[in-house]
This record gives C-alpha cells, structure tokens and sequence, in this order.
C-alpha cells in the first residue's frame, strides 16, 4: 500500500492502462492491447504461457515471443503486475501497491487492499528508524479449508 505521496496515479481500467502506455511513449500495438485487454477481463493472476494460449484460442494472431516480449515491458513500465514464483512468473492487471492472499490449494492469486492502521505504521518506524513509504503483505492459506470450516458451523 502506497503511503499518500504517490507520484502517479494507480491504473484503475484498461483506458487508464492504454493511456498509461501512450504517456510513457509505449506504442500500444495490436499484441499489447490484446494483453491488456486479456487482463483487464480475466482480472486474475496468469502466466505468459496462459495468455499466450488464451488469446490463440480467442483467435488473436499473436506469437510465444511478442508475448513475453510485451510482457516484460508492460511490467517494466508498472502498466502490469509481474508476481515472481517459483514455477514461473505471473501477471496481473493491478499494477499499484496492494497485498495478495495466496490460495496453497488452488495455487490461484487474490488481490487485496488492505490498510494497516497509522498506529501500526509509526510503532514499526519507531521500532526500525524506517520510515515506511510503501508495504505489502502476502497472505497465505486454503481455500478449500475455510470453505469446509464454514460449512461445519
């Protein structure tokens, strides 16, 4: 979560995606709207691989190489989301700061926005000498499992 001083302002669609390419002097190609627009329906976590396929089976030409190719500089330029695992990377449409919670039973990524308290914020600067311009905080849990709690209540 940014701390009030951001410098730009989050994406919120995808117009503010595509303008935020033409801001940065990105020419918004055929591929890389295909892409954004691909994230901007899907909004979920995807791989490379996932939207390669998913934008052949909507009949989009688009090849393995312009994918990770746009990819990599949708993400350089913060347009995107790149989450790092350990099997491999991937990307979101949300590309200001917020948390995640990861699901270990459905290996599936949920976006959140979470603010901690100001209270909090100045305890952990107090406590370190950090003064905290930024956080995120990644969760971890079953899906499957509060699921089932909920159903045994």
């Amino acid at each position: 979560m940014k701390i009030p001083e951001a410098n730009l302002t989050p994406i919120k669609s995808l117009d503010d995606a595509l303008a935020r390419c033409q801001e940065q002097g990105m020419r918004v190609s055929r591929q890389r709207r295909y892409i954004l627009e691909l994230l901007w329906e899907k909004k979920e976590h995807l791989s490379a691989r996932k939207i390669y396929d998913l934008l052949n089976q909507q009949g989009k030409d688009i090849g393995h190489t312009s994918v990770y190719q746009n990819l990599d500089a949708l993400s350089a330029g913060g347009i995107i989301e790149c989450v790092e695992r350990s099997d491999g990377r991937l990307y979101g449409n949300i590309s200001d700061s917020h948390s995640h919670i990861n699901c270990l039973d459905t290996n599936q990524i949920i976006d959140l926005r979470i603010e901690l308290p100001p209270e909090l914020l100045q305890k952990i600067e107090s406590e370190t000498g950090v003064r905290i311009t930024d956080y995120r905080i990644d969760f971890f849990g079953y899906q499957n499992s509060v699921k089932a709690d909920r159903g045994a209540k």
